[in-house]
């Protein structure tokens, strides 16, 4: 019998910004209880994720369609505040910059009103056998419609 509770938690778009809500566990820690260093990148790749797929990007259809996948090219991590055992984070996405065949996407991640780390991440769309290729344009057109939100905020 299916449960309400059978269903992954799901972040959102507010407004031009992603959400995406998470809890430290053990083991996102180190043994002083204080986030591991490298699980910021794991959070934020959760989040860019889930955004994508709030986005209706379908990277799975495209991955097995032959079409191509996104990988990380480039990422630029600051570390502000220590993130601890069982703090409540969100990680909070935002499309900087959208080109034929990367975009980038700033992301923050915040205890309540405090900044515990930002990083600038690229991602590149690459064909299967790993060489930079056009997004699809529907792609394209979505991240420039959330993008404008962002514009009309400003």
């Amino acid at each position: 019998m299916a449960s309400p509770y059978d269903q992954p938690y799901r972040g959102g778009f507010d407004g031009p910004k992603h959400r995406f809500a998470l809890t430290v566990y053990f083991e996102d820690t180190d043994t002083a209880g204080i986030v591991y260093y490298a699980n910021y990148l794991k959070f934020m790749e959760r989040a860019r994720s889930d955004m994508l797929r709030a986005a209706e990007v379908d990277q799975r259809g495209a991955l097995e369609a032959g079409t191509g996948v996104y990988a990380v090219a480039e990422a630029h991590v600051r570390y502000v505040r220590p993130a601890k055992l069982g703090d409540d984070l969100v990680i909070v996405s935002t499309l900087e910059e959208v080109r034929a065949a990367s975009v980038r996407i700033q992301q923050r991640v915040m205890r309540g009103d405090e900044l515990c780390a930002e990083g600038r991440i690229t991602a590149a769309f690459l064909t299967p056998d790993g060489r930079p290729t056009r997004q699809p344009r529907d792609w394209v057109a979505r991240f420039e419609a959330i993008r404008s939100q962002q514009k009309d905020v400003e």
